[in-house]
């Protein structure tokens, strides 16, 4: 590859609504050791990228390209890399949350931050797969450790976490309980959830009782209030790190335990995650997709925060072919 050839990419130079995205172009990037260069065909969003887009957080003052979900095909690969090899189908998540960079027509990764991309889904259902379903395995596989026959409460149950972690639990037997509004229960209830609660109407703190995992997406009073449905002994895993002051605290005042989760890269999930889609058992719902030069419209729908399922941005003309 030419040294000096670019690439589309979105990056911002200031903090800000979804107009600070503009269209630029970069050098293609090289892959280092164990790295993988990849032709990025699809793009996943995640409120983890509005926020960042908004506000000083992990990556702190632009310039950035965000975006850490990608499907695509490996270009070149780094010293040492045994698992790919050009012309490979590939999806992951780069590693969060420095890793940064998939809204962009190439990215360099870890090769053990991705896997194999099943054949059976094209690249824009990869696409939106890596950084929620990764979530929800590390949050209710590794973490909770949930069985069949448990009772886990999924709060935000049709968003992009909380619709794969439906799923991720039935396919291991739990029984789930997850609130929505009302105009998405039969989504919610389409993907196997048990009970649907309309979090507008009904308060869930005294409508749920004794289970033995909560799967938190909200955080604030709704973290704090949802450690009184649990069982004694049971589990609150909440997916907003920030804001936790006193949580500990109010758990064990509770009898029950709580553990802030930071999803990370994983290549061992991102197989498991895989075999569920090859065995038909995981799908993402995609609401919307946008062009690469559309990525500001894309984020404007996800400020909204009323995304059921995902919103993904296609990078090349073929990612849903």
């Amino acid at each position: 590859m030419n040294e000096t050839a670019t690439m589309r990419a979105i990056s911002q130079d200031r903090l800000g609504g979804p107009e600070v995205l503009r269209e630029v172009r970069l050098p293609i990037p090289r892959p280092g050791p164990s790295e993988v260069l990849v032709r990025v065909h699809a793009a996943g969003l995640n409120p983890t990228d509005w926020k960042h887009r908004a506000l000083p957080l992990f990556l702190g003052e632009p310039p950035f390209v965000l975006g850490w979900d990608l499907s695509g095909v490996v270009e070149a690969v780094g010293l040492g890399v045994t698992l790919y090899q050009p012309g490979d189908e590939v999806f992951g998540m780069l590693p969060y949350p420095y890793g940064v960079g998939s809204l962009a027509e190439y990215v360099t990764a870890p090769a053990r931050a991705l896997t194999h991309k099943p054949a059976s889904v094209d690249h824009v259902q990869a696409a939106a797969l890596p950084l929620a379903a990764l979530t929800a395995w590390q949050a209710l596989v590794d973490t909770a450790r949930i069985e069949s026959g448990q009772r886990l409460l999924i709060h935000a149950a049709a968003g992009g976490v909380g619709h794969l972690a439906v799923q991720i639990a039935k396919e291991r037997g739990a029984y789930v309980i997850g609130t929505a509004s009302a105009e998405k229960h039969d989504f919610v209830r389409g993907l196997g959830a048990d009970e649907v609660i309309d979090y507008r109407t009904t308060d869930f703190a005294e409508a749920v009782r004794d289970v033995d995992v909560v799967l938190d997406t909200q955080g604030g009073e709704t973290r704090i209030r949802s450690l009184r449905t649990l069982r004694p002994g049971g589990l609150l895993v909440s997916l907003r790190p920030d804001g936790t002051e006193g949580l500990a605290e109010a758990a064990e005042a509770a009898g029950v335990l709580a553990k802030p989760l930071l999803v990370e890269a994983d290549h061992a999930g991102m197989n498991a995650i895989a075999d569920l889609v090859l065995r038909d058992r995981l799908r993402a719902s995609v609401e919307a997709t946008f062009p690469l030069d559309q990525t500001a419209k894309a984020h404007g729908l996800g400020d909204t925060g009323h995304v059921t399922g995902k919103l993904v941005v296609t990078v090349r003309e073929s990612a849903s072919l």
